[in-house]
């Protein structure tokens, strides 16, 4: 298995730390509002990332957190006159709610930043007394980055280069940095600001260290993977770095990876364009398994743009899967058990092909895209050989293999269970009445009108079927 390495700019071979096991830390979101789109890719891709080492037999300890002190959670509860605890208490159930809805697997530990605040005061000090950290007289504790040997060996970027994108000044309220680049580790509180007692002054911890400190607390000095967007790169992602070698004296992670941007319409999102897209929004458009599937459909470090166009692609996508897995289970219900002929013990020979397509793609850092083509490839083999007289043991196969294929993906392979209400059953019953007193106008006006409320029917030889559009 290979993996693309932030570090070294090139893809390595996967060796754990430990055999058999795996080790990650992805970063989660702040809790200020409903989650959007461009957290979901993260969220999505390393829950598949997951699912494969678990499919491929690893023990997986998987760690993702909520961070949920922060200057835009202040905000929000100033602009709504409550606590900042309720806040992120309120969007941390509504984020679970909308991880459940995509099918994100829970992780093994989901930290809040607020209550790994004794480790964070704990580690800052490990820093000022290592001489990689300092407080200034207001109380504000900066980690000193020339203190760090090799400060910017993820990101590329040089201390001393004007060009790297790094700071060269001091801005308004930074005059007790040694230099412009060094970076808060613990913040003195302001009025009305949630704060916690700590020996430099009350206050509460800077973003960086609450990652380095969740990390190690729950999966060790040293991890396998640390995941992300490529936007924490820098200065998220070198920040830890720095503070946890700092203190550990040992390499972070061996792997780092990095999912590419969104763009909405091929304009990045932002809030200030108007094209800010939540996952609820989405929702109410889409079930969560479009969007999933969609993800899926690039390879993670390639640019992916959102659009309308691109979701119905996906969401028919979605449908040849669930009619492809509808239509085996049908015919496995009915199917005979015999031998296979030949032509049957081919079809498992090139759906054997076909899997090792699927896990060549993964194990080739992750190429979903590459994975769900094998995976499309299956379903035209089952459109295509499987019928009700096809052995039982062949529609078996390939059921089975799909659901496990599928199930790496985070897909579920059955259509979601849609509750009917009172009006639509009614419609259904007068309709098979309808049809029964030989009223064939009757029956086709219900079921055009049920098509319009997003009820599409299915005449079988088993009665009736229904599915929402």
């Amino acid at each position: 298995m290979k993996i693309f390495n932030t570090m070294d700019r090139r893809k390595e071979e996967f060796v754990p730390l430990e055999p058999g096991k795996v080790r990650m830390y992805v970063c989660g979101p702040t809790v200020y509002n409903f989650i959007h789109i461009g957290n979901a890719r993260p969220m999505i891709f390393f829950d598949t990332v997951r699912r494969y080492f678990q499919y491929k037999g690893y023990d997986v300890r998987y760690v993702s957190n909520f961070t949920d002190v922060d200057d835009k959670i202040i905000k929000a509860a100033e602009e709504e006159g409550v606590s900042a605890s309720e806040i992120a208490e309120r969007y941390i159930k509504e984020c679970r709610t909308d991880m459940a809805g995509m099918n994100i697997e829970p992780a093994t530990v989901n930290p809040r930043a607020t209550e790994e605040i004794s480790g964070m005061i704990e580690m800052i000090q490990q820093l000022i007394d290592g001489g990689h950290a300092y407080a200034a007289e207001d109380g504000t504790v900066y980690y000193r980055v020339r203190s760090f040997k090799n400060y910017g060996k993820l990101s590329h970027k040089n201390l001393d280069d004007n060009k790297s994108g790094l700071r060269t000044l001091k801005v308004t309220g930074e005059e007790a940095k040694e230099d412009p680049n060094d970076f808060v580790l613990w913040k003195p509180k302001k009025e009305g600001e949630p704060y916690w007692t700590s020996p430099w002054c009350d206050g509460r911890p800077g973003w960086h260290i609450e990652c380095s400190v969740m990390s190690k607390k729950y999966l060790g000095e040293q991890i396998d993977i640390h995941g992300g967007g490529e936007d924490l790169i820098f200065p998220h992602h070198e920040n830890e770095i720095a503070q946890s070698e700092a203190v550990s004296g040992k390499p972070f992670a061996r792997y780092w990876m990095h999912n590419a941007f969104l763009n909405i319409d091929n304009v990045k999102m932002s809030k200030s364009l108007g094209n800010f897209k939540t996952v609820r929004e989405i929702s109410r458009q889409y079930d969560l398994q479009v969007l999933r599937l969609f993800m899926l459909s690039a390879h993670y470090r390639s640019p992916l743009n959102f659009s309308r166009e691109m979701m119905e692609g996906a969401k028919a996508g979605l449908e040849r899967i669930l009619t492809a897995m509808d239509n085996l289970r049908d015919s496995f219900e009915e199917a005979p058990e015999r031998a296979m002929t030949e032509e049957e013990t081919r079809g498992l020979t090139e759906l054997s092909g076909l899997v090792k397509k699927f896990e060549d793609s993964m194990e080739d850092d992750f190429n979903t895209a590459d994975a769900l083509s094998a995976v499309f490839e299956i379903v035209r083999l089952a459109n295509t050989t499987v019928t009700r007289e096809s052995a039982r043991k062949y529609i078996g196969k390939i059921r089975e293999t799909m659901e496990k294929l599928l199930d790496v993906l985070g897909i579920l392979p059955e259509r979601k269970k849609v509750s009917l209400d009172a009006e639509v059953e009614a419609l259904i019953t007068e309709r098979q009445a309808a049809r029964k007193a030989k009223n064939y106008a009757r029956a086709d006006e219900i079921r055009n009108q049920l098509t319009e409320m997003g009820i599409v029917l299915e005449d079988t030889k088993d009665g009736v079927k229904w599915r929402k559009a």
